[in-house]
């Protein structure tokens, strides 16, 4: 005695019963969830010579994960708190350290290397957000002798959440 089975037979209803068992399975998956402050972790810094082979630049690559999803500023965004001259007009920081006779010092400098990170805030309602980012920054201080340098970033979000500090590695540059 041969057994039909309709579901076999019926490659639209196969299909229609795999979609419906990935709808399913999708739904019941918990959305990630992170704290509304944002979190960032350093991966790798890496050098960028101009055509002399001198470092001039770095790209400094992070990670990062925000609750809330409120990272970054537009190029509107210039009203009080974010507005020209005030703490929070950047919204990426970084500061600048050289090792000067075997200690590590802060170093201002004349052209900070902070800057603005544009809204990458996600569509929908789940604003639950992480990724990579990448900063191009100015590695050769063109007024120190000294060649081995290490930065500290932090960023802050629109709520003016900021977040951890992370740190590079010591980074030996090439002068000349």
């Amino acid at each position: 005695m041969k057994r039909f089975n309709k579901i076999n037979a019926n490659p639209k209803l196969q299909f229609l019963i795999v979609i419906s068992f990935i709808l399913v399975f999708n739904s019941c998956k918990e959305k990630e969830q992170f704290p509304v402050e944002p979190h960032i972790e350093f991966i790798d810094f890496t050098q960028v010579k101009n055509a002399q082979g001198v470092d001039q630049n770095g790209i400094l690559r992070f990670s990062f994960t925000d609750g809330d999803g409120d990272i970054g500023l537009g190029v509107g965004d210039t009203n009080s708190p974010y507005n020209p001259g005030s703490l929070y007009y950047h919204n990426f920081f970084i500061k600048y350290y050289e090792v000067q006779k075997g200690i590590l010092k802060e170093i201002p400098l004349l052209m900070p290397n902070n800057s603005r990170i544009p809204v990458i805030t996600p569509e929908g309602r789940n604003k639950s957000i992480k990724g990579e980012i990448e900063m191009v920054i100015l590695t050769n201080n063109p007024y120190s002798t000294y060649d081995t340098i290490m930065f500290d970033a932090k960023i802050v979000d629109r709520a003016l959440h900021e977040s951890n500090t992370i740190q590079t590695n010591y980074i030996v540059i090439k002068k000349h």
